[in-house]
This record gives structure tokens, C-alpha cells and sequence, in this order.
């Protein structure tokens, strides 16, 4: 039997020299390796009853959107700035070199509203923490900020103190 890890593919050199990128696409393309990651994903959240669940661009939309199906939750995507069509709150968060801006809707949580946080890797936990900071600005209460794998080598979940990290793989 295949365990998650074996549906990553790694990539050297990508996106630079030296970067060995975990490729989440041959996860996507395998009705099996879905399945497992998505009733992984679950079990991480142990029975917690979540209203939504936020999903950061773009590739926390794959499994954010079928966990919220799972879930009966509705699904709230965190995009990059001028992405979203409606009124938005934003956060700036630091990057290697220079900011980025993520928004949400402004009507997307509602007060005391239960929310998972998910997306594919935790890599440095900028996004991450920006992602938090929209919630509760918007007075939603963060359950668990769930990812596909975390990269241990970048701290990212350092960023993430006093939140529920979980993650199904660790590198």
C-alpha cells in the first residue's frame, strides 16, 4: 500500500538552484493518493466542528474546497491582492525580498465563526500568519491551521505559535 509521501514528487533546482520543490501534482492526478490525503487531512482535525474553511492561494483551493465539502463548511479563498471581486480586508506580510498583500471578502467570516486554515505547504508561515490575522480581524476563531506538509527546515511553524499546527507530512 502507497503512503502519502510516495504521491510527492521532488523536483531539484526548482523553482532555483538549489530549491528541491514537493511537486503536489502527482497527488492531484491519483484518485488514491487524493482520497488518502484528503481522509489524512480529516483525521488531523479530530472531530472539530468547523463552519469554514479558508483555503491560500492557490493551491490550498484543491484540498480546502473538498474538505469543506466533508466538512459541511463553506469554503473562503485568500487571494493575492486585486484577485477577489468584492469589498476585501487585506494583510501585508513579509517576503525574502520585499512585501506581498493577501485579501479576503469582508463578509467572508462571520463573528465567532469556527475556521480551519489550510494549504499545501508550510514553508516560512508568512502567508500563513497574514492568513490568521485576516480572520480574526474579521472575528473568526482558528481552529487548526492544517497543511499538506511543512518544510521543519524553514520554521515556519515558529510563525504560527499559539495556533493548532497540524501537518501530514513533515520534511
Amino acid at each position: 500500500m502507497k503512503e502519502l509521501s510516495d504521491y510527492i514528487r521532488e523536483i531539484n533546482d526548482f523553482p532555483k538552484e538549489g530549491i528541491q520543490f514537493k511537486d503536489i501534482t502527482t497527488l492531484l492526478q491519483d484518485p488514491k493518493g487524493t482520497e488518502l490525503c484528503l481522509n489524512t487531512l480529516l483525521e488531523l482535525l479530530d472531530g472539530e466542528k468547523i463552519d469554514k474553511v479558508v483555503g491560500m492561494e492557490s493551491r490550498g483551493f484543491f484540498f480546502g474546497t473538498l474538505l469543506a465539502q466533508k466538512l459541511n463548511a463553506g469554503f473562503v479563498p485568500v487571494r493575492k491582492k486585486g484577485k477577489l471581486p468584492y469589498t476585501t480586508i487585506n494583510e501585508v506580510y513579509a517576503l525574502e525580498y520585499g512585501t506581498d498583500t493577501i485579501e479576503i471578502h469582508i463578509d467572508a467570516i462571520k463573528k465567532g465563526e469556527r475556521v480551519l486554515i489550510h494549504d499545501d505547504v508550510l514553508a516560512t508561515g508568512g502567508t500563513a500568519k497574514a492568513t490568521c490575522k485576516l480572520i480574526e480581524r474579521l472575528g473568526g476563531e482558528i481552529v487548526q491551521c492544517n497543511f499538506i506538509m511543512k518544510l521543519d527546515f524553514l520554521n515556519g511553524e515558529e510563525k504560527l505559535s499559539g495556533y493548532n499546527v497540524k501537518s501530514a507530512l513533515s520534511y
